[in-house]
């Protein structure tokens, strides 16, 4: 079909891993307060889990395709 390119959806999830982080990054910290080092982990699980879904938003189609 002619126009089969621009009727494919072009979201991969990266939005749902921006919110997910988030919601890790925010929450998780305060569910287990008696574990710190939970908390550690899940400050830094959110944040790394963010960057992928920033990634795969906002940066994965913009580069140069040969």
């Amino acid at each position: 079909m002619v126009h089969s390119e621009h009727n494919r959806a072009k979201n991969n999830g990266g939005f749902a891993l921006i919110i997910l982080g988030a919601l890790l990054l925010f929450l998780a910290p305060n569910i287990y307060p008696e574990m710190p080092e939970l908390g550690t982990m899940s400050l830094i699980g959110g944040i790394i889990i963010g960057i992928i879904g920033f990634y795969l938003k906002f940066f994965r189609g913009r580069t140069k395709q040969e």
